[in-house]
Parts: structure tokens; sequence; C-alpha cells
């Protein structure tokens, strides 16, 4: 079995999937209103496809309202993600800092080219 983050960058790889979780960002919705977008180029049962695997990473959620099955976005799996992501992005931002300030030194003719 995979770990969670695993299951939940795997998810974010396809662009399908994430297109439905842009949509979910908008607010919850059922799995033929997420599907509508989409049956020009695949079938009804390959959307639920895409949302089961969401749902396995912990990205989706659904819930029973009487007759209707909305499906949510579910922002602790995607904080996860970010979390995981952000030394990575502090490391290069900072590196793409000291790239500046040294390029700026250059033409300001600070630094010497030996």
């Amino acid at each position: 079995m995979k770990d969670t983050l695993s299951l939940i960058f795997s998810a974010l790889a396809d662009p399908t999937r994430r297109a439905l979780l842009a949509r979910l960002s908008r607010g919850e919705a059922s799995v033929s209103d997420l599907a509508e977008p989409f049956l020009s180029s695949m079938s009804l049962p390959a959307v639920t496809k895409h949302l089961k695997v969401l749902e396995k990473a912990g990205l989706v959620t659904k819930s029973r309202e009487a007759q209707w099955r909305p499906c949510k976005l579910n922002g602790r799996a995607l904080q996860e993600a970010a979390d995981w992501m952000e030394p990575y992005r502090v490391h290069w931002e900072e590196s793409f800092d000291r790239l500046e300030a040294y390029l700026e030194k250059i033409q300001r003719g600070d630094v010497s080219h030996e």
C-alpha cells in the first residue's frame, strides 16, 4: 500500500483530476455535474474512476444528503502536499534571490571577474 503523500501526488499527476479539483474549489458538486465538461472525450464511468482516485488520496470526499451525494474538496490533503513541498520552495527561492543579488552586483560592476 502506498503512503498518503504518494497517493496525493499520483492523483494530482493527471490533468483530468486536477480539473475536477479546480471545479470543486468553487464548491461542492454532484458526480454528473463534475462529469459534464468531460463527456465529449470520456465516459461517465471514466470520470467516476478519476473521482475514486481522488477520494482514495483523500483529496475529495462524498457525503449523502437524501438522494444527492455531493463531492467536496478536502483541503487537508492539499495542505499535506504543500507542507511537504515547502522546504524545497524555500530552498529554491533563496537560491534565486542569491543569484539575483549576484547578477545585480555584476551589472553594477561590484564583482571582479577573476
